[in-house]
């Protein structure tokens, strides 16, 4: 971050190419929208840019990004946004395993769907921890609560989730 901070192109290409997959990610699961979370990320890196002189090291680097592309996340999310256009589907592959990549793409947007209707704070708290890995002390940091707060919201999120998705069990097993 000190070289980042001198004006070291090369450092900061380091470190988006280390943290930039993990942000996008983090962001498309919070907004069920790539480009926007395409968006976020470059705002959480050109903050990392514009920041790096004055950067104490109080918490992780990955910590902080996380911290900073959450809230663009929610800045986001509270935006009134016009609904989406329903996206023009392909036809379907005549490949061999063009039948389970499909079913497998059904099953992620079922999840996806599950997740993107949780509150903001509970659909965090769950792509935190259990897509972006993140420990529990550092993910309660990231949303700025503490770990027991954390731990309620991981809770109530898992059960609401369990409970969308446990009549369309069969559906996401692809069972008949």
């Amino acid at each position: 971050m000190q070289r980042v901070g001198a004006g070291d192109a090369a450092a900061c290409s380091v470190l988006v190419e280390r943290h930039l997959p993990p942000i996008v990610a983090f962001a498309a699961r919070m907004l069920a929208d790539r480009a926007e979370a395409e968006d976020v990320a470059q705002e959480t890196f050109l903050r990392l840019w514009r920041h790096a002189g004055a950067w104490r090291p109080r918490a992780r680097l990955s910590t902080w990004l996380h911290r900073v592309a959450y809230n663009l996340c929610i800045d986001r999310l509270r935006r009134a946004r016009p609904a989406p256009l329903d996206e023009a589907h392909d036809p379907p592959d005549p490949a061999p395993d063009a039948a389970a990549g499909l079913a497998r793409q059904q099953t992620a947007a079922i999840i996806a769907a599950a997740l993107a209707a949780l509150p903001e704070r509970q659909r965090a708290a769950i792509a935190l921890v259990h897509y972006q890995e993140l420990g529990g002390s550092e993910a309660a940091e990231v949303l700025g609560v503490g770990v027991r707060a954390l731990e309620s919201l991981l809770a109530r999120g898992r059960r609401t989730l369990r409970a969308e998705l446990a009549g369309r069990r069969a559906e996401l097993l692809g069972e008949p």
